[in-house]
């Protein structure tokens, strides 16, 4: 595609189109896995709640050991703050995928890789705040 019609033509072109297809499809695959594990999220909080404090924990602090080592480092903020959510971020979009391949989508693994995302979303969505609100700690980008 590159090669044909350039990069321009596939960065502001050909990968916007994409855009609201996968919002759709990652909308879409929640929907039908929360249709099937609703009622054991309903049903069992403790475990929801077992679960979910350690991941919390984790992620936290995995974000703030990397983002602290990058500032150590003398990282620029725009280095540092990515290292750190890669760091903690747990992929459990690809577990989920997993976990519904080989389990079935009704399947109590399929429930734990369903809280990591409940949980991972609104935990990196608050380290991205602090990570935006803290970007003066580092040096400015050479």
């Amino acid at each position: 595609m590159i090669r044909k019609k350039g990069a321009d033509y596939f960065h502001r072109t050909f990968i916007p189109k994409f855009n609201n297809i996968t919002i759709v499809g990652l909308l879409l695959t929640l929907v039908l896995i929360f249709s099937f594990q609703g009622g054991v999220i309903l049903g069992n909080p403790l475990h929801i709640l077992l679960i979910a404090i350690p991941l919390v924990i984790q992620t936290f602090l995995i974000f703030f050991i990397a983002y602290w080592a990058g500032k150590k480092l003398g990282l620029c903020h725009d280095v540092a703050a990515p290292a750190g959510m890669i760091g903690a971020s747990n992929f459990f979009e690809l577990a989920v995928a997993v976990a519904i391949t080989l389990f079935g989508a009704s399947s109590p693994v399929v429930l734990v890789t369903i809280v990591g995302v409940l949980v991972e979303v609104p935990v990196m969505l608050a380290l991205v705040k602090i990570a935006n609100r803290t970007g003066h700690w580092f040096p400015a980008r050479l």
